[in-house]
């Protein structure tokens, strides 16, 4: 959690850096699995998801993984089915992925579902 949207999370919900850490640094076999925190803010109850959708953070090309992706958003509704969902851009900035194949994804994955894309302005 330590460049793009992660790391604005990572300082504003230290909570779901926790559940991060929580889990294996480095195992590849987190891809496609979340790990999530709730917090409260404002009297509100507000779960920030960890999304794992990339192994490697360094070289060139896209680094997102679209089957992970896949399958974060399918763990997202059968763990929060019928709350509101907001998601960023994911994969789509330092991981390089094609924003048009990874909305796709989420629309499918989360079909039916209160879901909205977050952007933010670093």
């Amino acid at each position: 959690m330590g460049a793009g949207i992660a790391k604005l999370i990572k300082k504003q919900f230290p909570e779901a850096y926790k559940a991060d850490l929580l889990t294996v640094k480095g195992d590849e076999s987190k891809l496609g699995s979340i790990s999530f925190a709730t917090v409260i803010r404002d009297n509100k109850d507000i779960t920030i998801v960890n999304g794992y959708t990339q192994y490697h953070w360094r070289g060139s090309g896209v680094l997102v993984d679209y089957d992970a992706i896949r399958s974060v958003m399918r763990e997202v509704k059968s763990d929060f089915s019928g709350k509101r969902i907001g998601y960023p851009k994911i994969g789509a900035g330092l991981a390089k992925g094609d924003w048009n194949i990874i909305s796709r994804i989420i629309d499918q994955e989360l079909d039916g579902e209160d879901h909205t894309l977050v952007e933010y302005s670093a």
